[in-house]
């Protein structure tokens, strides 16, 4: 290797080295009272009984959360899902190609995280499957690379350990003006505080709340 071949490897990791790393992004429907389970459609989830699926659709305002879903997915460098997540989000956007934001949902890297899944049930386009019991540590090493932001969807129980682990770098909540009286929460409840700083704050026409958050 001559000294310019080193010279330009040097250059390379330099440039490396001043890319932003990857940042973890939360982004969930919430009820008022701070469910989010099974916001899309009625069998969703059915975990515990609960009989809301699809509670969030009435309140979805296009002018004002389409923005926020675009804006976010721009930033996206990849999508992690838990395997319930996953099944619903594969079974739903490869049907609707063609349309520019299914296509860009179609195109990006996602990683899915399940114990029970095999490499076998992960279908969708540019999926990688990451095993339950060194999920965790994959993201944190997948935080260390340059790169866009890691956007979690739905997916609770998953996001749930992230947040334990201080793995959060962002969350785009859209709090929702409704009480659903019980069902899975976001957060964990293990009496830890976690002060958070608010980024922004816009009013949907149907009256939600579209809330950027950072770790304060």
């Amino acid at each position: 290797m001559t000294h310019s071949d080193l010279g330009r490897v040097d250059e390379r990791l330099s440039l490396t080295t001043k890319l932003p790393r990857m940042r973890l992004v939360v982004s969930d429907f919430m009820s008022l009272d701070g469910v989010v389970q099974a916001p899309g459609h009625e069998r969703e989830d059915l975990d515990g009984d609960f009989r809301h699926g699809g509670w969030s659709m009435p309140y979805f305002d296009p002018d004002t959360m389409g923005p926020a879903f675009d804006e976010t997915i721009d930033a996206a460098g990849a999508l992690l899902f838990g395997r319930r997540t996953y099944e619903t989000m594969a079974g739903a956007w490869p049907e609707r190609a063609g349309d520019p934001f299914a296509d860009k949902m179609n195109a990006i890297k996602k990683y899915v995280a399940s114990r029970t899944f095999r490499e076998s049930d992960v279908t969708w386009h540019n999926a990688t499957l990451l095993g339950g019991e060194t999920a965790i540590g994959d993201v944190r090493r997948l935080k260390g690379e340059p790169g866009g932001d890691i956007v979690v969807m739905g997916s609770a129980a998953l996001a749930r350990q992230l947040i334990a682990e201080g793995l959060v770098d962002e969350y785009l909540l859209m709090i929702e003006p409704i009480l659903l009286g019980g069902g899975k929460r976001l957060f964990p409840d293990d009496t830890w505080a976690r002060p958070l700083e608010l980024v922004s704050v816009a009013t949907a026409a149907t009256g939600v709340l579209l809330c950027r958050y950072r770790p304060g």
